[in-house]
């Protein structure tokens, strides 16, 4: 009598099972394994297109591709930015070097370790009609800027008074101070990019734009704790935003670059294209102009002495600064 067996069906070896149940195990976990090994950074910002490098190293993934995850938190000016770095709530910011100078000296746990760009972008502001032709023609007028410690307005502000055209400063910056100029109630704006730009193409004319441009405009700044803890992380931060300044400086009104600044500030684009070229985006620190500013402070009385290289990270040293 013939038994008749069944084909045996080809059975998977347990270990090529295991193996395969392990691979694809592994391949689920790749994600949350990058993503927990992955340093978290918060940057407190007032958006800007002063802040432009910021923008372009988080939008194009420069500092993910190092592994770094950071989030941005806006704020609504640069003291609101210093405030959440003294108060451990983020971990940099970017602002005038006064702003940082001033917090440091006054013993903010705060260190300088780069530069955004210079020359100082900020300019005087005044309509096509406007009377004032000559520093001394600034005597008793009104003009609006942000606040008697930013670098521009410093540097206007002795420059006037050495030609005999001290004027009042009116606390305004930005859309406030193009507004306050069109209604006439201010004679002259001190203004940054891209509001320069959005009041040339207005037909606003620009006056003494060489006074500021030797002066250091913005600093990166970062919490003391944070650097001490992240050392690595903060020198690859560092190192995203100056891939972020290659690209920029390449084309500065590319679509590319235009389109970030537009997505992060909400600034109009014309503007952005009218002005971007005028940003130099560096990262080492311009140390005799930053220590030249925290001369002025002095002499306003905001501080009581020039702190010198204990502005700067040590951590930075022979990389953004004392090269």
């Amino acid at each position: 009598m013939k038994i008749h067996r069944s084909p045996m069906k080809p059975t998977i070896p347990q270990s090529s099972r295991l193996l395969a149940s392990l691979v694809l195990t592994g391949l689920l976990l790749v994600p949350a394994l990058r993503a927990a090994a992955q340093t978290k950074i918060v940057v407190a910002d007032a958006k800007t297109t002063h802040h432009l490098n910021l923008y372009v190293a988080k939008d194009l993934g420069y500092f993910e591709n190092r592994g770094l995850d950071v989030s941005i938190i806006e704020t609504k000016d640069l003291a609101a930015s210093r405030d959440l770095l003294v108060s451990g709530r983020a971990d940099f910011f970017w602002s005038c070097p006064t702003t940082a100078i001033a917090a440091i000296a006054n013993g903010a746990p705060i260190k300088i370790v780069s530069q955004v760009k210079k020359p100082c972008t900020s300019v005087l502001v005044v309509s096509p009609d406007s009377p004032i032709k000559t520093l001394a023609d600034l005597k008793g007028k009104r003009i609006a800027g942000i606040s008697p410690t930013c670098e521009a307005v410093i540097s206007i502000t002795v420059a006037a008074k050495k030609a005999g055209g001290e004027f009042n400063l009116e606390k305004l910056a930005g859309g406030p101070a193009i507004a306050a100029l069109e209604a006439k109630a201010v004679d002259g704006a001190i203004l940054e990019e891209p509001q320069v730009s959005i009041a040339e193409l207005k037909g606003y004319k620009v006056l003494f734009p060489t006074i500021s441009a030797n002066i250091p405009c913005r600093t990166i700044n970062a919490r003391t704790a944070f650097l001490k803890s992240n050392p690595d992380a903060s020198k690859k931060f560092i190192e995203a935003v100056e891939e972020a300044n290659s690209l920029i400086l390449q084309n500065p009104a590319s679509d590319q670059v235009v389109a970030i600044a537009v997505k992060y500030t909400g600034a109009p684009a014309d503007a952005i294209k009218h002005g971007n070229s005028r940003l130099k985006f560096q990262t080492t620190v311009d140390e005799p102009g930053i220590s030249a500013l925290a001369d002025e402070l002095i002499a306003l009385g905001d501080i009581r002495e020039n702190p010198g290289r204990r502005l700067y990270a040590d951590e930075f040293r022979g990389i953004t600064w004392g090269k």
